[in-house]
């Protein structure tokens, strides 16, 4: 009798060990691929992904048909095509079980990556509202890439595509939109956006380790980093203090929940004077430009099978922080013990002792100490299920919720510069972190090109910028291993308040470093000097922004014969008194918005001062001089935070700043 019961146990273990070892060897793959997606045109196309060790897997797409076996570690990829634009087709991968992927398209495919200005939302733009209301466009796919750190590099993002519709499209970059929708308009072919970017972060962030260190100027980078997480405990200890003390000077501080007292969690209160918002979105995106603390409640009709049950809610990630409360109970809380809470998904367990048959009330209390604020996920993270893990009747909540301000304060502006910083894997801003989490696993996947919005963060070490971000590109390109892919990135808009007279100016060393970059093959610039905003790093012209950035992809990728630049600075000559500025990019000649005379050149002498100059159209050239300086010897333009500069070809395109000399200035020579 015990023999019979030892063989039936050790025999179930088997069992459960092959049943976990099958589940396991299933034929998967990474979340880019996938229904919607876009794959390249005119190129062989990886397809890729783990099973079993030794396992045959194939893979079906149109008429192409391909078959690989795994490795010993599993893992598996195969090329397919290249297969000419069109669509939709269904791609099957076949081993010990089949996935299939349906309304897939070809056509053209663009990274789009950097900080704030690329993550800026549409709905957010300037012609935002009506843009989304536009965006019924079936062959434009958009796949954004959720925030992630690593230490080390990753096998997969998260994320899926979508197609492009007025409730899909809100919260993906504008700046990837109108570029990608003028691509569309103008090549007739599906086009596909994968938008991974994550504001306020540097360049170093989205660049391998093997990178920095493969060059002296860039060590420093790495070195800063390690001396940082070894510091001793007391060190970072105050650091922390010191970030501490700065996010009581910037951000605001929570003064009390005082909705819950007034009966906002229960179900006995009366919410039918409440708005409504479409959930999730960010306060501002809903039109409450405010920070501080906003409620939301929903109710819901919940199974008769799940009385007495133990549920799982899901709410996605929120920003900053939330109280959240299920029938009156308190279920979770996300606060500042939780590093980056506002990208952390809210899941929280709701006992079954709270749950009851029919109406129940989810409520939620989101409190919003700075910037954005909001649901800040995807559909499909809100939702209320079994917490045993069965999707059996799940209950999805994104959609209408009401809404009511409890505590309404003018949006805070915080000093981000001088932000103490504690670096380390989890946090964006140290090195190697997003390349290793959001564009590495991103590699294998065929594309034609990348853009880029990018630079504020590293403006205080221009200098450094000049070798870090063509070291950038050219990381990107051999990681892609698809050869110098085109490249095309957004020079910084001008910001800050005017000055009078000339100075130095680190945002124009950092647009010096993005001009020098444009040495790299296949390399453009969307200047964007005319657009930007005195008050506002976040400059909400981002039509203009993709114009300027897909006439260099339809000019220089695709071919056709239009002007991609405004003027570049080429050569000069001293004429006596006088300079004569040479350019390229004319299309037909120079110009000046307004009709005037060209503003925004300063002329100096070998004292190395600058004063500013009167100047004049000369046929392809711009003619500078002053009457302070008889002998000039350097000539600048537009070199200033935010100058006064008016200088375009009849292409409509501005001229990019620039200076002749190479004189150092305040920030020149930093790391």
């Amino acid at each position: 009798m015990k023999r019979a019961k030892l063989f039936f146990f050790v025999l179930s273990i088997i069992l459960v060990a092959a049943l976990g070892q099958a589940v396991h060897a299933e034929v998967h793959v990474p979340s880019i691929i996938g229904d919607n997606m876009v794959l390249q045109q005119e190129r062989k196309v990886r397809i890729w992904g783990t099973a079993q060790p030794g396992e045959r897997v194939t893979v079906t797409f149109a008429s192409s048909k391909a078959n690989t076996t795994t490795d010993a570690l599993g893992r598996w990829q195969t090329l397919i095509g290249p297969f000419k634009a069109g669509g939709p087709f269904v791609l099957t991968i076949t081993g010990s079980n089949t996935l299939t992927f349906n309304n897939v398209l070809v056509g053209e495919v663009w990274i789009c990556s950097g900080q704030s200005n690329m993550e800026w939302p549409l709905v957010n733009a300037k012609g935002g509202t009506e843009a989304v209301a536009q965006a019924n466009y079936p062959e434009i796919r958009l796949f954004t890439v959720r925030k992630k750190t690593a230490a080390s590099a990753l096998d997969d993002v998260e994320g899926r595509w979508v197609v492009t519709t007025p409730e899909q499209v809100p919260q993906f970059s504008a700046v990837g939109y109108f570029f990608g929708r003028e691509l569309y308009q103008r090549l007739k072919v599906p086009v596909g956006l994968i938008h991974t970017s994550w504001g306020g972060t540097p360049a170093e962030a989205w660049t391998s380790q093997d990178m920095l260190a493969s060059l002296p100027t860039l060590q420093p980078i790495l070195e800063r980093y390690q001396k940082e997480l070894q510091q001793p405990p007391q060190v970072r200890q105050e650091l922390e203090t010191k970030l501490a003390e700065w996010e009581r000077a910037n951000l605001y501080q929570d003064p009390g929940n005082k909705g819950e007292a007034l009966g906002y969690t229960t179900t006995s209160f009366d919410a039918a004077d409440w708005k409504v918002m479409k959930l999730p979105q960010q306060l501002e995106t809903a039109g409450l430009n405010i920070d501080g603390a906003v409620w939301f409640r929903k109710e819901v009709d919940v199974p008769a099978s799940w009385v007495g049950k133990d549920l799982l809610l899901g709410l996605g990630p929120i920003d900053d922080f939330d109280v959240t409360y299920f029938n009156g109970a308190q279920v979770g809380a996300t606060g500042s013990e939780t590093q980056n809470s506002y990208l952390v998904p809210r899941r929280y367990k709701v006992s079954g002792s709270v749950v009851h048959a029919g109406r129940n009330l989810i409520a939620v209390r989101v409190f919003d100490r700075a910037g954005g604020g909001g649901f800040n996920g995807v559909p499909e993270q809100m939702s209320l299920g079994p917490a045993d893990g069965s999707k059996t009747d799940t209950v999805l909540l994104a959609g209408d919720w009401r809404y009511k301000e409890e505590l309404a304060l003018e949006p805070k502006k915080p000093d981000w510069g001088t932000r103490p910083s504690l670096l380390g894997p989890n946090n964006q801003n140290s090195p190697t972190v997003l390349y290793n989490a959001m564009i590495s696993p991103l590699t294998p996947y065929a594309i034609r090109g990348a853009i880029w919005y990018q630079g504020e963060s590293n403006a205080s070490r221009a200098y450094q910028y000049r070798t870090l971000f063509p070291a950038m590109i050219r990381n990107w390109r051999a990681a892609w291993g698809e050869g110098d892919f085109p490249f095309y990135f957004v020079q910084l808009a001008n910001w800050q308040p005017a000055k009078v007279e000339p100075s130095e100016s680190d945002w124009a060393e950092l647009r010096e470093a993005q001009t020098m970059t444009l040495r790299e093959p296949h390399t453009g610039m969307a200047v964007i000097i005319d657009i930007g905003d005195t008050n506002d790093i976040h400059p909400r012209n981002k039509i203009d922004v993709g114009h300027r950035l897909a006439v260099w992809a339809l000019a220089d990728t695709y071919g056709q014969k239009i002007e991609p630049a405004g003027p570049l600075y080429n050569a000069l000559s001293i004429e006596g008194s006088k300079i004569r500025v040479k350019f390229k990019h004319l299309d037909g000649g120079l110009t000046t918005a307004g009709g005037g005379p060209p503003r925004g050149f300063a002329i100096a002498g070998a004292d190395h001062k600058f004063h500013r100059a009167e100047a004049r159209i000369d046929g392809g050239s711009v003619v500078v001089w002053s009457n302070d300086v008889t002998q000039p010897v350097a000539v600048r333009y537009g070199w200033a935070d935010n100058p006064d500069c008016n200088l375009y070809n009849k292409a409509d395109l501005p001229a990019s700043p620039f200076r002749t000399d190479d004189w150092p200035g305040v920030t020149v020579g930093k790391n």
